[in-house]
This record gives C-alpha cells, structure tokens and sequence, in this order.
C-alpha cells in the first residue's frame, strides 16, 4: 500500500493516451508535486505494453489510460495488463460519461473501479491518483 508519508519515492505511474499534449502535461503537473510521482508516458497501447513487460510485473504502481486509441483501445490494454498482473491498478480517464452499472453490463470481464473524467484540474487528478494507489 502506498502512502504518501511513509512510501519509499514517488508513486510510479504509467500513463497512456494518443493526444500527446496531453501527456506532456500530466507528466510534467503530477512530477512538479512535490516529487510525489514518476511518470512514464506513451502515446500508444502497443509502446505501453512493450514497456510493461520490459520491467518486473510490479514496477508500475498505477496504470492510467485512455478508453478511445488507435488499434488497441484502454479496455483492451485493461485486459493484457490484468493477465500479466491481476493486481496491477488501472484507472480510465476519460472525456465521456459512463455509467458504471451500464459499463459492468456491456463489459463485465473488466471490474474497472476507477473512472477519470476529463477535464479534471491538475489539483483533483493527484489527490484521485494518491487514494487509488492508497486503496488496498
């Protein structure tokens, strides 16, 4: 469990979205807080897994991707991920509303609990990122 107090670094954190703006801000906000996180960004789900499973199973103590991607879409990476490590965190940001009853019906393999919607200030993604990893 990570807590911020006791926790050895900074949370690890992979982040996967197409838009790479995007990226370039997370990555540059979450690692200016107080060096509270290491952010490892890619632009496609095909690099992220590459990256994934080029480092031991529980290196990445969050995962935080992108629903709508060129070829292998966030639920799909979801799923590759949970086979490697069923344990591994994943949270969804997102631009779209979902219904989380409606999204267990459509999809129920994927127990996602964590849903981001965007926009979302620089200030609510770390405290959201921070209870996640948090969570046992």
């Amino acid at each position: 469990m990570v807590n911020n107090s006791s926790y050895p670094g900074p949370i690890k954190l992979m982040v996967v979205d197409d838009e790479k703006d995007i990226l370039r801000i997370i990555k540059r906000d979450l690692e200016a807080d107080n060096n509270s996180f290491r952010v490892d960004t890619f632009h496609s789900s095909e690099l992220a897994l590459q990256a994934f499973d080029n480092h031991p199973k529980d290196y990445y103590d969050l995962i935080l991707t992108d629903i709508r991607m060129p070829k292998i879409n966030g639920f799909e990476l979801y799923r590759r991920i949970k086979e490697k490590n069923p344990s591994m965190k994943i949270a969804f940001i997102t631009a779209f509303e979902i219904n989380k009853e409606e999204f267990n019906k459509v999809l129920p393999s994927i127990d996602v609990k964590d849903f981001i919607i965007k926009p979302i200030s620089m200030s609510h993604l770390i405290v959201k990122l921070k209870s996640i990893v948090n969570r046992s």
